[in-house]
């Protein structure tokens, strides 16, 4: 088994160089977000609640308002479809109110990177990036305190055949431009074929 332990205090990640990645300005993003549901939001707000179970969060412990905040996207929209659904394995397009949008990047972003052999020379491994979510989360967190240039990671999506995903600090909060590239709800019609071929392509299931 890969292995995936806690992570070390933050001075000692500081003495491991990092590999790193720079998105440059004019780099096009892809999320899928709820308007509706327990925690709605904007195309371009940074979620300030946390940390919830979700994988990289460097929210402190305990769930709350924090300075800290999260924003996941990715480089494709098939990415952001199989991890949005994941937990389910089903295309729900009405569900939460869910939209799509397309930002770009106003500047360039400093990210680590996680789809290499840093993980290893850390003390991890891969599973950083699909295995316990708790311990990734903890991960974030000692990154982020050890790292003050680190804008963000550039990760291994589980679902999409470790194809980059990203997730985005409060750091890079500045980094989006004013106004989204591409911007529909997913029950919109139009995106109705790129949805059923997501669909079939991740082999999940896909509702009206």
């Amino acid at each position: 088994m890969a292995r995936l332990p806690r992570p070390p205090s933050a001075d000692q990640l500081a003495r491991i160089p990092g590999d790193w990645v720079t998105l440059s300005a004019g780099a096009e993003l892809w999320r899928v977000y709820p308007r509706g549901g327990e925690f709605p939001t904007t195309w371009q707000a940074f979620r300030a609640y946390g940390p919830l179970a979700v994988r990289f969060d460097h929210h402190d412990p305990s769930p709350r308002e924090q300075a800290r905040k999260i924003y996941y996207v990715a480089e494709s929209i098939l990415t952001c479809v199989a991890e949005v659904f994941q937990d389910t394995g089903f295309i729900d397009p009405s569900e939460n109110e869910r939209w799509l949008v397309g930002v770009r990047l106003a500047r360039p972003v400093r990210l680590l990177s996680l789809r290499g052999l840093w993980p290893t020379r850390a003390g991890a491994s891969m599973a950083l990036n699909t295995g316990d979510r708790a311990i990734a989360r903890a991960w974030s967190r000692a990154i982020y305190e050890a790292f003050s240039e680190v804008e963000g990671l550039y990760y291994a999506s589980a679902m999409n055949a470790h194809e980059p995903a990203v997730v985005l600090y409060e750091r890079a909060e500045d980094a989006l431009t004013p106004a989204p590239f591409f911007h529909r709800a997913l029950a919109d019609p139009t995106l109705r074929g790129v949805l059923e071929q997501a669909a079939a392509t991740l082999g999940y299931g896909i509702g009206p």
